[in-house]
């Protein structure tokens, strides 16, 4: 809060207009300077959002560079797929975290032409985590440019806080990459970090940077605080401390997904701390959120269409190493107690068909389906 306020009394609360006119500020550059050293990078650009930091970056490169093909990750955020599409540079889809896919739509473009791979390093609706390397082994050896979204990595994973690319040593073979302020570091605003001329020519050249108003100045002196205290924190956290914080997470995510399994409760398999939980309908997604608060105080996120395809509702869970095992157990009765009355208690570990716990017939996934019409009886007809 001091910074901010400090920030309120130098530059004043709002920005002024966009960064190329009146909008720019000592406390924009310090920012960019800050990024770019926490990842390693010549040169950091700063956006609004990070869905305007993939879409404009995405779009100006696939539009600008002369003859240009794009490989994204089927897994991709919206931002991605929107700039991409948008550039109309011809685009490959490979398999989610597979780079034999993606060599095998490599081989087919010729060598010559300048290609970008796109893809996250942590996907944050299904928890698995990218071969990095692996990936960008392959991009590299068929000539291509790696995008990499670190949105849901940076600030938890690496030896400062920078991700995935930091965590395995592996930054320097990430051309592009992108990260939010949103997440981890509790603000707000979006950025690109890499080679100082790619960052000029994006700087230069994308819309959603130039003819946008830049963030103002009490929350870019927030997100720099944010970003040197993660750091010194992740400092001390190389330590016997933190090596204690790290084991206790990964024992109390564990933990969770033991609980999970032992109560027959479906989850996806996810790599990391993220545990997505398949529901399958978006009422009875938002109806366990709401009665899991209601009832017992416990925050759960529905993930609902359009941010997952229809079929596809989840709850996402990411147990932190704060939470105590006593935390969890009781979370997990309550859970499996809501889960109960929601009709859904059959449903499988393997997310296969779910059964209606009052007629037992199985529950085609549709948005107005009930397995027993509009009996007032079934549970799920009568939870929506």
């Amino acid at each position: 809060m001091l910074k901010f306020s400090d920030a309120v009394e130098k530059f004043g609360s709002g920005s002024g207009g966009t960064r190329n006119i009146s909008g720019n500020t000592p406390c924009h550059y310090e920012l960019e300077e800050e990024l770019a050293r926490l990842h390693d990078k010549e040169a950091a650009l700063i956006f609004t959002s990070c869905f305007v930091a993939n879409d404009s970056t995405l779009y100006t490169l696939g539009k600008l560079l002369p003859g240009c093909h794009i490989f994204s990750d089927a897994g991709n955020h919206a931002s991605m797929i929107q700039g991409i599409r948008n550039s109309g540079a011809p685009k490959h889809i490979f398999r989610t975290c597979d780079p034999i896919h993606l060599e095998e739509l490599l081989k087919k473009v010729d060598y010559s032409l300048p290609k970008i791979v796109a893809f996250e390093t942590v996907h944050s609706m299904t928890g698995d985590i990218a071969p990095v390397e692996e990936l960008c082994d392959v991009a590299h050896r068929y000539n291509a440019l790696t995008f990499i979204d670190e949105v849901h990595a940076v600030g938890l994973y690496g030896k400062h806080g920078a991700g995935i690319g930091q965590r395995d040593n592996v930054v320097d073979k990430m051309d592009i990459i992108s990260g939010t302020l949103g997440k981890a570091y509790g603000n707000v605003g979006g950025y690109i970090a890499g080679n100082r001329n790619l960052i000029d020519m994006i700087r230069s050249y994308a819309a959603g940077f130039i003819f946008t108003t830049s963030l103002p100045p009490t929350v870019l002196k927030g997100a720099i605080t944010a970003i040197k205290n993660l750091k010194f924190q992740f400092q001390i956290l190389k330590g016997p401390e933190g090596q204690m914080l790290r084991k206790m997470h990964q024992e109390k995510v564990a933990y969770f997904k033991q609980c999970l399994r032992k109560h027959h409760i479906p989850q996806l398999d996810s790599k990391s701390h993220i545990i997505p939980i398949p529901i399958g309908n978006p009422y009875l997604s938002n109806w366990i959120c709401n009665e899991l608060m209601s009832e017992y105080g416990h925050y759960v996120q529905a993930i609902n269409y359009p941010t997952v395809r229809k079929g596809e509702e989840r709850l996402r869970i990411a147990p932190s190493p704060m939470h105590s095992y006593e935390m969890i157990d009781r979370f997990i009765e309550d859970f499996v107690q809501v889960y109960k009355r929601s009709g859904l208690f059959k449903m499988n570990q393997n997310w296969t068909s779910p059964t209606c716990s009052h007629c037992n017939k199985l529950w085609k996934i549709d948005l107005d389906s009930f397995p027993c019409g509009m009996d007032k009886k079934c549970p799920l007809y009568v939870s929506c």
